[in-house]
Order: structure tokens, then sequence, then C-alpha cells
């Protein structure tokens, strides 16, 4: 398969299509983000049972004779600083996928991504110092201004994440962090001849 670069009409690269040339599977990319989605939730939510109250484990008072009504422990959830009756405990939301399911849902989303044309490559990312100014011009002349945009280096670029973190529109992540939220909801992907050869080497089959 073949693409041509950004901002060029000449220069075309040639792409994996194990990687970029994938039918898209809707359940499986469903199943994915499901999963991806719910390993963040905290699930921290917690209470303390009877057993978990630190209380005096002897009666209150004795069993007859007292006139009140018989009590066993002053951790009883009747009583006031006594424990929940079913008490909530931290509960893990995560869920399991196979890594070949995982990354064959990442193959599909790109290669809808192409067939959308919401992929772009360019050559290289030059970015001598870490100016957003700079960052917001190369944008434009891409055409990329004003629109959900996700940069995708090979590797963590200081200059790239200091100049973007100002512009609320722009995410940037490396291939090795790259997740099916972040290609979905990206408006367009905007990458490098580099970062391709890295997904094809992590993705390939």
């Amino acid at each position: 398969m073949q693409l041509s670069l950004s901002g060029t009409h000449d220069n075309i690269i040639d792409v994996s299509d194990e990687v970029f040339s994938k039918e898209f599977n809707e359940p499986l990319i469903h199943q994915a983000v499901t999963c991806y989605l719910a390993g963040g939730r905290a699930g921290t939510k917690a209470q303390k049972s009877r057993s978990q109250v630190k209380a005096t484990g002897s009666k209150p008072w004795r069993q007859k004779g007292t006139g009140r009504a018989r009590a066993g422990s002053v951790a009883s959830p009747l009583w006031k600083g006594g424990g929940v009756t079913f008490a909530a405990i931290p509960r893990d939301y995560s869920q399991k996928i196979n890594k070949k399911m995982y990354q064959g849902a990442l193959r599909s989303i790109l290669s809808e991504l192409i067939r959308q044309e919401r992929l772009l490559i360019v050559e290289d990312f030059n970015f001598d110092s870490p100016k957003t100014v700079s960052l917001l011009e190369y944008l434009q002349k891409l055409g990329l201004d004003n629109q959900q945009i996700l940069i995708v280096t090979p590797e963590e670029d200081v200059n790239l994440i200091l100049a973007a973190r100002n512009i609320h529109y722009l995410n940037v992540t490396k291939t090795t962090t790259i997740n099916p939220v972040n290609l979905i909801q990206s408006k367009k992907i905007l990458t490098n001849v580099a970062t391709i050869r890295k997904l094809e080497k992590r993705l390939a089959l």
C-alpha cells in the first residue's frame, strides 16, 4: 500500500498492508475501547462493615436487668458510629483483552483513519525550540488549525510537548502510548515516517 506525504505531491511511501489496510471491525474496536475506559475507572468507593469498625468486643451492658434493649456490640449498624449494613468495597472495573485482539483493534482503527483521510504523514518533525507560535504556524500550513489533533511521535519530543501544552485542541503522544480512545476522538492524526515504521513493527502480525 502506498501513501502520499502531506504537503507534497511527489513523495510517496510504502506502508504495510497488514497494519494499514485492514477491514473495519466494529465489535472488536468497541471491546478495545470499553476495556481501555474501564481500566481508567478508579473504583475507590469504600465503607466500613461492622467487622472493620474499630470498637471494643465486649457488650455495652449486660443482657438482662437494665431495662434497655439487648445490645451485643457498639459496631452494630443500628448504632451511631457503627458499621454499614451492606458496605461498599473498592471495586476493580478493569477488563481483560488479549494482546492480539488489542493490536487488531488498533490496526483496524488506523486503516479506517486512512480511508477517511484523517491520518496525515509528514517526512519529519523539526522543532529546534519549544515555541508555540512556531507550532501554530506549522499546523496552519497543513490546514490543521482549530480542530482536535493528535500528534504521534516515535520517541518523546520535549520541544514538541512544551510547544503544544498551551494549545487546547492539540495532544502529543508516542507510538508506545497510543490507545483506541485518543485515535478515535481526534479529528486528525499527524505523524511522521519514523512513527509509521515503528507502528509497523509494533503491530505486525
